[in-house]
């Protein structure tokens, strides 16, 4: 039996050339619903909207955007508005009313000059001023911090907060990290003073962080035409020494985080529970693709003899490194090392060679970001869980995620299929998982589903 690479240093970055494609994680795209009957009430459920009121000044809707606003989706593309009211430039806080052809009242939505989402529903009622919309996202942000209490405690002190549409509050996301507070604003109807000192005013009553910072994601300010924010502090309990990096801790193992560094908001914390489910599976000798800053890597240490994780970005596997010394104490006599390297090209290489592992966890980022992107999303998993199927010991265990929204659970495990019949291997399926419950899902909004893990084991 060939030996593995990776063996001769305890937690010593070596460099492999090569660059991962399509790094980043994104989720969007619509995907039609049927209408389904609702409730009555103020925040009704969808279809619930009474008799039909024609509101002046409303842009309106095609039948096929109708229909799936009354099933509960909450996007219109700009392609389905017909009609557009006058004076789009003076709305108040960026709230339309949306109407069917017909006139009849839809809803309220969050207007975007700029985005191919043009419009997204914040209520199925009319909603013209602006401190009503400031009211309902205060209580909106309340209620989501409610939700997630019962996930904070002494294991785990970081979590996402707010998850736009999943909330009820599109463009906005908040993430916990200790005492730090990370807030994204990525439309351009929050993109206000006001709308940032409600976010700001609301988190600190709930929460009392240290400091609540505003993070930009220039891509996305880009395409929104947001604004560049004058400060990105929103809240520091010291003004003078706002606290941008904290140690957080995600089932018992501490973390690093610095808001002027990493994806997205910082961690992804929503894999914290398929941390937990990777460890309980695992065994032997580990190899950890794409470790970012080693979550997966660290939660197999616990359980395995020796763990190896690759990613292709230096500066993440030197806060894996950060992230290993401080729980070298809990983490007994596990070796850890990582690979500085693309992961296409190494896992070739090595399966060429005849490596073997015993559990390799796959979590690459986003290979679909469109719809368009999907064919060849596909060709990338099917590649990289043949490669990892042939080089699995018998009764190992593949732990396999997938965090592209267009790609489907169903598209997914069929890949797999593919990849174990070119591997050679039985599989049996042990497990299929999703976020963590801080990232929850709307069944009438898809675009809130979007990562899957699977747990196999090969005969």
């Amino acid at each position: 039996m060939p030996k593995n690479p990776g063996r001769e240093h305890k937690a010593k970055i070596r460099r492999e050339s090569g660059k991962l494609s399509n790094p980043g994680r994104k989720h969007s795209g619509p995907r039609a619903a049927r209408p389904w009957p609702g409730r009555q009430g103020p925040e009704a459920a969808p279809g619930a909207l009474g008799p039909a009121r024609v509101i002046p000044g409303s842009a309106l809707v095609s039948r096929r955007a109708a229909d799936r606003i009354r099933a509960g989706q909450v996007w219109v593309y700009r392609s389905d508005v017909e009609e557009w009211p006058d004076a789009l430039d003076q709305l108040n806080a960026g709230l339309l009313p949306v109407g069917d052809r017909r006139g009849g009242l839809l809803g309220t939505a969050l207007y975007s000059p700029a985005s191919e989402i043009a419009l997204r529903l914040i209520s199925r009622d009319l909603i013209s001023a602006e401190p009503a919309w400031l009211e309902i996202l205060e209580s909106r942000i309340r209620t989501a911090i409610e939700r997630r209490a019962s996930l904070l405690d002494a294991d785990n002190n970081a979590c996402r907060l707010v998850f736009s549409e999943a909330d009820e509050l599109p463009g906005l996301t908040a993430d916990k990290y200790a005492g730090l507070i990370v807030v994204q604003l990525r439309h351009k109807a929050l993109d206000t003073n006001v709308a940032r000192t409600a976010v700001a005013e609301t988190l600190r009553a709930s929460l009392d962080p240290e400091t609540i910072l505003e993070r930009e994601d220039p891509r996305i300010r880009e395409l929104e035409h947001l604004s560049a924010p004058a400060s990105a502090t929103l809240y520091a309990r010291n003004p003078a020494q706002p606290v941008t990096s904290a140690v957080f801790r995600l089932n018992g193992l501490e973390f690093h985080f610095d808001a002027a560094s990493g994806q997205k908001t910082g961690a992804f914390l929503d894999q914290r529970e398929n941390y937990a489910a990777a460890a309980r599976h695992a065994h032997g000798e580990a190899l950890d693709v794409c470790t970012y800053q080693g979550g997966f890597a660290l939660h197999l240490a616990r359980v395995c003899s020796r763990v190896t994780g690759i990613d292709v970005s230096r500066a993440a596997l030197e806060v894996a490194e950060h992230n290993l010394e401080a729980n070298r104490a809990a983490l007994g006599s596990a070796e850890v090392d990582w690979v500085e390297a693309d992961a296409f090209d190494l896992l070739r290489d090595w399966s060429d060679a005849g490596a073997v592992y015993d559990t390799i966890v796959l979590d690459p980022p986003a290979f679909a970001k469109t719809r368009r992107a999907v064919e060849g999303a596909l060709r990338g998993y099917r590649e990289l869980n043949l490669r990892a199927l042939k080089m699995l010991r018998s009764g190992g265990r593949l732990v396999t995620c997938s965090c592209s929204h267009h790609v489907s659970l169903a598209d997914f495990t069929a890949t797999l299929r593919a990849a174990a019949g070119d591997a050679g291997r039985r599989v049996r399926l042990l497990e299929i998982r999703g976020a963590a419950a801080d990232h929850p899902v709307v069944l009438n909004i898809p675009e809130t589903e979007y990562l899957k893990c699977v747990i196999l084991e090969a005969e």
